[in-house]
């Protein structure tokens, strides 16, 4: 062998050893953002638990709201016969808001603000969204990693080769992005 034919030799193992790296790199960054969304799942799962028990305390106290309860109602059953991981998205985000507005309400219901069962929900409701939310930033950041790593020279090439697609991170909806004021909450 010449040193010609050990270069050629050289430069295939090289490039044989960067396009294992680079697709084990895909597929690291591919299960990083399933492993994400498995986990706002997870979340999402845990605030669906906690509906029932929230309508069952409220709806004694409250009603006036008997319609929120039935939309909540099915948007609950809703979101498990939801084929998509971005409609169930959708969905629980219309959960949240239902809820939301029901939570904000409670002004209204001196009797049930007391009930320590209420309370103790409103808690475990604060809390499930506090995890949700923070959910919710590990799968933005495993997904920006992954788009960036597909979008960039040369990983881009073997992305597209292997029709690796970017993902969408979650952004706030419309309601969430509006501007609340506070002396609007206070005056409810």
């Amino acid at each position: 062998m010449d040193f010609t034919e050990i270069g050629i030799l050289a430069f295939i193992f090289v490039f044989i050893i960067v396009l294992i790296i680079i697709y084990n790199v895909l597929v690291k960054r591919k299960n990083e953002v399933n492993n994400a969304f498995a986990s706002v799942d997870v979340m999402l799962k845990k605030r669906y638990d906690l509906i029932p028990n929230l309508v069952e305390v409220t709806k004694g106290y409250m009603e006036h709201e008997r319609t929120v309860f039935v939309e909540i109602t099915t948007l609950r059953t809703q979101v498990v016969e939801e084929k998509s991981d971005e409609q169930k998205v959708k969905t629980h985000n219309e959960i949240h808001r239902k809820v939301n507005d029901l939570l904000m309400n409670v002004e209204n219901y001196p009797d049930l603000k007391a009930d320590s069962s209420f309370l103790a929900l409103q808690a475990n409701w604060t809390s499930s969204e506090e995890h949700i939310s923070a959910s919710r930033r590990y799968y933005n950041t495993a997904v920006t990693e992954y788009n960036n790593y597909i979008q960039m020279f040369p990983s881009n090439i073997m992305a597209k080769m292997f029709g690796y697609r970017e993902k969408k991170v979650f952004e706030a909806n419309e309601i969430e992005r509006k501007k609340i004021k506070a002396s609007e909450l206070f005056n409810s």
